[in-house]
Order: C-alpha cells, then sequence, then structure tokens
C-alpha cells in the first residue's frame, strides 16, 4: 500500500497580488462614485467621460505614488533597523546574547539547549543579526525593487477597474443612461471582485462579494445626490 501523502493548503500571500486588490478596488468604487455624481448634475455624457477619464489618470498616479512611498518607507526602516542591531551587537553583546536565549526559551526549548543554541547562532555575527530582525522584530528583508514594481501594478490595477463603469458612458446617449448601465456593469464586477478576493483571503466569499457592491453602491449613491442637492433639485 502507498503511504499516506499529507498535503497541506495553505494562502500563498503575493505582493503582486495585493497591489492588484488595492488598486483594483478603488479604481471600481471612485470612478464609479464621480460619474454617479456627474450624471445627477449634468445633461453631457462627454462632460462624464472627461471628468472620469481626468479622475482616472489623477488617481492611478496618486495611488502609484502612495504604493511606492509606501514600499520606500518600509525599504527604509528595515535598513534602520538592521543598522541598529549591528550596533547593539558590537557594543552590547552581552544584552543581546541574553535576548537570543529568552527568545529561544520562549520557543520553548530547555534552558539548557537554549543556552547551547545562543552559544552557536551567535559565532556568526550575520545570522545573530537576522534572527533578532526576525523573532525579536518581527520584520522580513523586503525586496528594494518591489516599490517601483508596487507603483506600476496599483496604477494599472486602479485605471482597469476605473475604466469598467466608465465605459457605459461611450454608448449611451444621456448621463442618465449611462449611470443605469454603468451600475448594472459597475455592481456586477464588484459582487465577483469580492467573491474572489474573500476566497483568495480565506474569508467568506458570499459576504464578501456582498460587502464590496454594498461599499460601491452607497459611494456612488451618496454622489448622485449630494450632486442633486447641489443642483437644487428634489429627488
Amino acid at each position: 500500500m502507498p503511504p499516506f501523502l499529507h498535503r497541506e493548503y495553505h494562502l500563498s500571500s503575493s505582493a503582486v497580488l495585493q497591489d492588484i486588490v488595492i488598486g483594483l478596488s478603488d479604481g471600481l468604487t471612485v470612478p464609479f462614485a464621480l460619474a454617479a455624481g456627474l450624471s445627477g448634475a449634468v445633461q453631457s455624457s462627454g462632460l462624464v467621460i472627461t471628468a472620469g477619464l481626468a479622475e482616472i489618470v489623477a488617481g492611478s498616479i496618486a495611488m502609484g505614488l502612495g504604493g511606492y512611498l509606501a514600499g520606500r518607507t518600509e525599504v527604509d526602516h528595515y535598513a534602520a533597523e538592521l543598522a541598529r542591531e549591528h550596533a547593539e551587537v558590537r557594543t552590547v553583546p552581552d544584552t543581546e546574547r541574553r535576548e537570543v536565549q529568552e527568545l529561544l526559551a520562549n520557543m520553548g526549548l530547555s534552558p539548557a539547549t537554549a543556552a547551547q543554541a545562543t552559544h552557536e547562532l551567535t559565532q556568526d555575527p550575520e545570522q545573530w543579526v537576522k534572527f533578532m530582525m526576525k523573532y525579536e522584530l518581527d520584520l522580513e528583508e523586503p525586496d528594494p525593487k518591489q516599490a517601483p514594481k508596487s507603483a506600476g501594478t496599483i496604477a494599472a490595477a486602479y485605471a482597469v477597474g476605473g475604466l469598467i463603469p466608465l465605459s457605459a458612458y461611450f454608448f449611451t446617449a444621456t448621463p442618465q443612461q449611462g449611470l443605469l448601465w454603468s451600475g448594472a456593469i459597475t455592481l456586477l464586477c464588484l459582487l465577483v471582485f469580492g467573491f474572489f478576493k474573500s476566497r483568495l483571503t480565506g474569508q467568506p466569499p458570499v459576504p464578501g462579494a456582498l460587502k464590496m457592491a454594498a461599499t460601491g453602491a452607497a459611494a456612488a449613491g451618496a454622489a448622485y445626490y449630494v450632486a442633486h442637492l447641489v443642483n437644487g433639485v428634489r429627488l
């Protein structure tokens, strides 16, 4: 009889996937809300398209820049903490050894085993510092190339998401007609996106899909209502 193969299934989080989720979720929601608000204030689909495209360009740049700055901040923070740990290993090695032994003891090692492991680990300063970064500070070394990758991915995902609600206005005669089609298309996309996003993150997919769609609908409804109020139109 062949041996039983035990397989474990875990979510492997990807930085690219996270960036797509960030960009696409905002891209679907914000331009949709803007287009809905304009649909309650203007009578020209061309104006909605122009404003929507301008918002997508500005939003993509802003979101991409935010992703880049977040990535660079993570890299700079790690570098600063790494330099500090190297300095502490050089200047207060006895204190750092006690911290290593305490960490190993907290992992369940016996005092004798923890002491032996501490002695062996602290023979190599590089491995010593890596251990402290991971288990004392809970920091993983970030990829320095990830910041520009995140910027591009988030910006592209935002643009793709933003074009979905705006596309309906290219093929309808009035903003009101465009809003109906845009709402139907966008809410469907939000449901699908929320469903798969929740599955990938290990959350219940149906409630996740409904929450995502409800967020987009609430944002669009609020924008449409405010536009009517500003223009003095009673609902």
